[in-house]
């Protein structure tokens, strides 16, 4: 037998001693009325020594314990930090549950007591009545460390938060950062609108969906890989500012940025172009920043980035020249597959002029571009969804944010003309036929509802998640989402 089987054997034994001695190990409520923050700012002005008679009821997870015979000094934790509790024998009734240790590190126990600050400094509670609220029969680890660990941590996340209080404060950051992009959104007029995950026609974006079935139908379904065409929906059904913020799925790559289920913000708003999805893309993010963290200006992996607006803009064919070193806007076809070829630049299927420049820019200038700033005005080929740019038929008014050298969003004046939506989306569909597993597939239902007429409209698509990390100066995206997305567990991960 192992040592964590050896030890979770004892600790079991331990529930059962303890309900032989007539305590439950499991009981059903504890009146908490005071937290470890509360005790500790209420009471940080007591002298050494000095003790209160105002008592407290609090509880919490033991994650320090010193055994001193007939005394004991413990740490317990609960969700707003960590406090030092004092029990002795002569005070404590059942003080005899702490001595024989069946009540030890990783239990959950509730306190009884009046505060007071020790000879060393420490606010304490000076424990009158010990409560057993919770036994744990698994003990905690003393700390994680290395690679192995690490997947670890991101499988238990329960036992990560508990072990780790920064990893706690990463969640709290990224629950007010959501509450402040739907707060931003709700303030500005915009309608908080659910759609299907669960679609019969995936679209929305370039990319390879999780597909799943309905028995009840024995239907084929996708997961949604985007709210776009649902969202556009509803600016044809009279709804001028809509917005969505939850779960995407795309059956893709899994990297630092990456996961196959992440949150995405997208919302729609009638009679606006891209120009004003640019401008609530930077009042968004400095709303977000001065909500949170009280200033627009962070520093990410020892990188300083504002977040103030105006942000830089450049277009596609300028960063090109500026990084790549050619003018790809008036290179001829052939010069232009020699420079990808030569650049070792991989292409998805055939050759495709508009797909060529936008590699090229993938691949030689996205990571310049540390500071806030949109790159605007792509080649037509890269979305089948976008207005042509005025002026300009072979490129289309879209723009894509970029912090640290990554794409945060995407954003478009939206194409609304259902004719030549249909031949777009057609034209993907063949290519999906082909093959190409990220083409648009055809939505007739789609295009029925942008015949029934789609005003003008501005649509803005931006990653929840990249947001947090930036913001939490989080370095991986499993280290902004609780439960990410796993490999199967190996037979030493359940252990």
């Amino acid at each position: 037998m192992d040592e964590d089987n050896r030890l979770i054997k004892e600790r079991i034994e331990k529930v059962y001693e303890l309900q032989e001695k007539g305590v439950n190990p499991y009981p059903y409520k504890f009146d908490v009325d005071f937290y470890a923050k509360d005790i500790l700012e209420k009471h940080s002005g007591l002298k050494e020594g000095e003790s209160t008679k105002h008592n407290v009821n609090m509880a919490g997870r033991i994650m320090t314990l010193r055994l001193m015979g007939n005394a004991t000094f413990a740490h317990i934790q609960d969700n707003t930090g960590q406090i030092q509790v004092y029990l002795s024998k002569d005070d404590v009734e059942n003080y005899e549950l702490i001595k024989s240790k069946l009540i030890e590190l990783g239990d959950t126990i509730g306190v009884h007591g009046n505060v007071f600050k020790t000879k060393r400094g420490e606010i304490s509670v000076h424990v009158k009545k010990l409560e057993l609220l919770c036994k744990a029969v698994r003990p905690l680890p003393d700390k994680f460390h290395g690679v192995t660990d690490t997947e670890i941590r991101y499988r238990q996340r329960y036992v990560d938060l508990i072990v780790n209080s920064e990893v706690k404060k990463v969640f709290e950051l990224r629950s007010r950062i959501v509450n402040a992009v739907r707060e931003f959104f709700i303030n500005h007029g915009f309608i908080d609108a659910e759609i299907p995950l669960l679609q019969p026609v995936y679209g929305g974006a370039n990319a390879k969906p999780f597909v799943t079935h309905i028995n009840a139908w024995d239907q084929k379904m996708f997961l949604s890989i985007s709210p776009e065409l649902y969202l556009k929906r509803l600016i044809v059904g009279g709804f001028s500012k809509v917005y969505y913020l939850g779960k995407n799925f795309r059956n893709e790559g899994v990297d630092k940025t990456h996961n196959p289920e992440f949150t995405m913000m997208e919302c729609y708003q009638a009679y606006a172009d891209y120009n004003d999805m640019m401008k609530l893309t930077e009042d968004l993010y400095e709303h977000v920043c001065k909500s949170v963290l009280g200033t627009t200006k962070v520093k990410y992996q020892g990188i300083d980035i504002n977040f103030k607006k105006p942000w830089e803009r450049i277009t596609m064919h300028d960063a090109i020249r500026e990084y790549a070193g050619i003018d790809a806007e008036r290179m001829p076809d052939h010069e232009l597959k020699t420079f990808v070829s030569r650049n070792k630049i991989e292409l998805n299927g055939e050759y495709n002029r508009g797909l060529a420049i936008n590699a090229i820019f993938e691949h030689f200038c996205e990571s310049k571009f540390i500071q806030p700033t949109f790159v605007m005005h792509h080649p037509k080929e890269t979305t089948p969804l976008c207005k042509e740019l005025r002026g300009h038929p072979d490129l289309i008014e879209r723009f894509e944010p970029f912090v640290n050298g990554w794409e945060l969003g995407n954003a478009y004046s939206e194409l609304n003309n259902p004719i030549v939506q249909k031949r777009l989306l057609e034209e993907q569909a063949a290519k999906g036929r082909g093959g190409y597993e990220e083409a648009h597939q055809m939505d007739e239902d789609f295009i029925r509802a942008l015949e029934y007429g789609m005003p003008p409209t501005g649509g803005l698509g931006l990653g929840i998640d990249r947001m947090v990390m930036l913001l939490t100066d989080s370095a991986t995206i499993r280290d902004v989402i609780l439960f990410p997305t796993m490999r199967h567990e190996s037979k030493d991960e359940k252990k």
